[in-house]
């Protein structure tokens, strides 16, 4: 094929990234939407790069040892990136090329000034927004130094933030190719930005104009603050004028340069509301082309919108679909379950069929359309409560929502009556029986799931997974199961709400619920510490342990001193537990007993840290100060007017939150171990499908939905672009940040603490376990990287079961994510765990290893000087 150089603008469109980069072919394709205005120009495409890189001297070796450095390692990067910079501006461009090049500038006629951009090949991709990450250079003139700039812009793949930002992308070097986009300049009376959602909110409905005197490149640099208008319906809803004291414009001979501005005009719109509109209208009609919000680059010249360029806004969080045009809110379920990671495919789809309300998925994250029970003055108060309890600030996000008159509509109520009055008590009797005929129920039951599964496979499998999706959902509905919840959470909130009210006693469930009866997560957390008690006096098994890199570990055990009772304990530990791991309830999660490897940091942390017989030490020490607190609030209760009928009332509602608590947690692991049977039989499905030449890898049904996998074990086909686009996807949203509250318009809802009673500079959050404790902050983002002191708090984003093993070596828990009532909060209080949630971006605010102060019963957390 041969090699073509230039491109005219006008001859490119979106499909063509490869030949011109990613921001040549979006130009190009602006170029075709009938009433936009592009500048004109032309693509100095990736053959011409490709020739420079084969002639500049030593390449190869440098980008194999580029590829060797480590991200972090920015000297050495910003280094061998100069060198590599200065030998591809070193290259002379061939004779053949610089002609064409010449050729297109003179169809545009001499004098003409010019814009040199680069355009790589993994530019403006729909999921990776690279803006800035190469160079553009403005009013260049005369074919030299265009010539110089096109030599700048290739050297500029290789600048110390491009070669970062690959590097930590894991995009390979040597796929990614420069073209160059040379084009037009436009001296406009003003420019500057259009998003056609609001970037901040996330609203899909309301456009955003930033505009400015002369080039864009003062608000771009930062040199002015722009105004800024909002646009919705046709409309200017909102707009801030900003004094622009500066501008840049063009010089003559090329460049650019800064200039003052009258003072009299300073203050003046650099848009009239009928501008903003015509071009807010603009921006529809290229968002429209291009299917989803953009941030465009325009200016104006001759009362005439010319656009400049255009890319996604890949930061907006994707709104879940709906068939309708009806307003809808939902709600994150991420935030309840203590998971707001993004799931896979087949993950998303397990979780909605096995769920009891409908939920929709986006962006990875699974959401609950709470808007028809927003609508009704009944349903709407019993939710606000409910969530209230949960998170506050989902709570306060709905309250947001609703205060805006016409986006919920009302509705009469279903039917008279009202949220039932909290704290009346559950019918059912407080007996220990009642927990142990549910574990029962749960336990037949997940038995009776695995002997049946194991006949079963290919479309049949299909066909009995179906029915156990209801089996499940029929576990999970059981009357008693909610009113075994409900028993332990109602009396929580009474005691807390009581105690308060009679004895000025904050949180006084946390004490009363140490080691709770019956709680598999805080059983789960405590028997590692046996474990530890196995391993601790065989310094050979602990030093082999020290140096596990995979998965094979059990099986070498038994060859050491020792090893036959290590690892029979681990196994042991697999068998109860196994199915558990970080972002359980995405079935496609490797599980322990897939990865036994995640555990051997946090057993080694138990054998550093603990002496043998820790775990019953804790518990019983835990049911002492319950027993001590429980005598303490029943005594000072009886000192009070009518002091008998409370303490009788409390006494009754602390055997009764210590009787159902400890169940709380029970449903989710009956969930896990169920959805752990239906995982191993599809990736035995998936084993005979990669046998078959259907699927080249097992892992690759992650990625595909329960009814798409139905699909291709019936069909014996799969299409692989669909996995490798839902690879790439599911790369994407670990760029997200899921909102608690988002609404069908992609509004973001973030709710607030509302409160003054904290000191200033403190991080709030909810206090959900009591006691306060300073000490060394743990910033710990996976579980695998756990290397914990006694003494340290931990801090991270969120806490589902798995990580309760670390709870029991850690001093006090501060999460970005969680309730009174998730999962984390429930163990901490167990464990007698100081712990604050729902603090918000806690990761990002506190530094590892910053000395910090926990307030547990007040719910913030000091950074100590």
């Amino acid at each position: 094929m041969m090699e073509q150089y230039v491109l005219d603008l006008q001859e490119v469109d979106a499909t063509q990234v490869a030949v011109v980069g990613g921001k040549g072919a979006h130009l190009g394709e602006l170029s075709r939407i009938e009433g936009i205005r592009v500048p004109g120009g032309f693509c100095v495409t990736t053959d011409a790069f490709r020739r420079i890189m084969a002639e500049a001297p030593a390449i190869d070796d440098r980008l194999d040892e580029l590829s060797r450095l480590n991200p972090d390692d920015r000297e050495a990067i910003r280094t061998l990136g100069a060198r590599i910079r200065r030998s591809i501006e070193g290259v002379a461009v061939p004779g053949d090329l610089e002609a064409e090049i010449t050729r297109a500038l003179a169809r545009f006629g001499e004098g003409a000034a010019w814009a040199v951009r680069s355009s790589a090949t993994a530019e403006d991709l729909p999921t990776a927004s690279f803006a800035g990450q190469q160079d553009t250079y403005l009013n260049v003139v005369g074919s030299a130094a265009i010539l110089q700039h096109v030599s700048r812009c290739w050297a500029s793949l290789f600048t110390e933030r491009a070669v970062t930002y690959r590097q930590r992308n894991g995009i390979d070097h040597r796929t990614v190719h420069m073209a160059v986009v040379v084009q037009r300049i436009v001296f406009p009376q003003a420019a500057g930005i259009l998003f056609t959602a609001d970037p901040v909110t996330g609203n899909r409905k309301v456009a955003t104009v930033d505009a400015g005197f002369g080039l864009g490149e003062a608000m771009v640099s930062g040199l002015v603050n722009p105004d800024v208008f909002k646009v919705r319906d046709g409309a200017v809803v909102a707009k801030a004028i900003a004094a622009k004291q500066r501008a840049v414009h063009a010089l003559p001979g090329g460049g650019t340069r800064e200039v003052g501005i009258d003072s009299r005009r300073q203050e003046e719109p650099a848009l009239t509301d009928a501008q903003v509109v015509r071009l807010a209208r603009l921006g529809r009609r290229i968002e429209a082309h291009f299917g989803r919000p953009q941030d465009i680059e325009w200016c104006l010249a001759d009362d005439g919108f010319e656009i400049v360029q255009s890319r996604p806004i890949t930061t907006l969080f994707p709104v879940p679909e709906a068939d309708d045009q009806e307003n809808h809110v939902y709600v994150s379920v991420g935030h309840q379950q203590m998971m707001t990671d993004p799931m896979r495919p087949l993950g998303l789809s397990m979780w909605q069929l096995t769920a009891m309300v409908p939920m929709h998925a986006a962006g990875g994250r699974l959401f609950v359309d709470v808007a028809r029970r927003l609508a009704s003055p009944a349903s709407r108060a019993a939710l606000l409560e409910v969530m209230g309890r949960g998170d506050p600030l989902i709570r306060d996000a709905l309250e947001t929502v609703l205060d805006r008159d016409d986006f919920v509509p009302s509705l009469p109520d279903a039917a008279p009556g009202r949220p039932p009055a909290r704290g009346a008590p559950a019918p059912i009797a407080t007996d220990p029986a009642v927990v142990a005929e549910l574990i029962e129920r749960s336990r037949v039951s997940i038995a009776a799931l695995e002997r049946d599964i194991r006949t079963k496979s290919g479309p049949a499998l299909f066909d009995f997974l179906l029915e156990a999706f209801e089996e499940h959902k029929r576990v999970l509905a059981d009357p008693l199961n909610i009113q075994a919840i409900m028993a332990g959470m109602e009396a929580t909130w009474w005691l807390n709400d009581k105690l308060w009210e009679w004895l000025g006693e904050k949180n006084a469930a946390d004490t009363l619920t140490l080691s709770a009866p019956d709680n598999v997560t805080s059983q789960m957390g405590l028997a590692l510490l046996d474990v530890a008690d196995v391993i601790r006096p065989q310094p050979e098994v602990v030093e082999f342990l020290r140096g596990v890199e995979d998965e094979g570990f059990l099986d070498e055990l038994a060859k050491l001193a020792g090893g036959t009772e290590a690892r029979d304990a681990i196994e042991a530990y697999l068998d109860r537990y196994g199915m558990r791991c970080v972002g359980e309830i995405d079935i496609t999660r490797p599980r322990w007993r897939e990865r036994p490897s995640t555990l051997v940091p946090v057993i080694l942390d138990n054998v550093r840290n603990f002496e043998p017989g820790a775990a019953e030490r804790r518990f019983e020490q835990g049911r002492q100060k319950a027993l001590k607190k429980e005598q303490d609030v029943l005594s000072r209760l009886r000192a009070l007017p009518d002091g008998d009928r409370k303490a009788d009332e409390a006494q009754r509602m602390i055997d009764r939150v210590r009787t159902f608590i400890g169940y709380r947690e029970y449903p989710k692991y009956g969930i896990v171990s169920r959805s752990f049977v239906y995982k191993q039989a599809l990736l035995e499905e998936a084993e005979r499908l990669v046998q078959a030449g259907v699927l080249p890898e097992k892992e690759d049904i992650f990625y595909l939905t329960f009814q798409e996998l139905h699909d291709v074990v019936r069909s014996h086909q799969a299409d692989d672009r669909i996995i490798q686009r839902r690879k790439d996807a599911f790369r994407s949203y670990h760029a997200l940040t899921p909102p608690r509250v988002l609404t069908s318009d992609g509004e973001a809802v973030t709710g607030a603490y509302r409160r003054d009673d904290v000191p200033a500079g403190a991080l709030i959050g909810l206090p959900v376990s009591a006691g306060t404790i300073e000490g060394r902050a743990r910033v710990i983002l996976d579980m695998a990287d756990a290397d914990l002191e006694a003494g340290d708090i931990l801090v991270t984003p969120f806490t589902d079961p798995s990580w309760s093993p670390l709870f029991v070596g850690i001093a006090g828990l501060v999460t970005e994510v969680g309730g009174q009532m998730t999962h984390g909060a429930v163990i901490a209080r167990e464990y007698g765990l100081p712990a604050v949630v729902g603090v918000e971006r806690a990761t990002r605010l506190i530094r590892d290893g910053q000395r910090i102060r926990l307030h547990g019963t007040d719910g913030y957390v000091e950074i100590l000087p």
